[in-house]
């Protein structure tokens, strides 16, 4: 019966782990979007200063992206409200 419980227990622990995306097997954890690598791109790109600023706001909005609005990290999506 133990065992179960503890069994229950760790279980449920890797489902929110994985859920949150704190723990994802590698396949998961290395894939990412085009989108989300096209937005890191363009933002790293407007940070070396390769684009200005209205390229860079030019080249978000076709990709329908508000910088400063969510990350270009898609995987790690941010609580609302805190």
């Amino acid at each position: 019966m133990f065992f179960l419980f503890m069994l229950l227990v760790l279980g449920t622990i890797v489902f929110f782990l994985v859920r949150h995306g704190q723990f994802a097997p590698q396949s998961l954890a290395g894939s990412r979007s085009p989108e989300s690598e096209a937005k890191k791109i363009l933002a790293e790109r407007f940070a070396r200063g390769d684009i200005t600023t209205d390229e860079f706001m030019e080249r978000a909005s076709v990709l329908n992206w508000t910088p400063g609005s969510e990350s270009y990290d898609i995987g790690k999506r941010k609580k609302k409200g805190l």
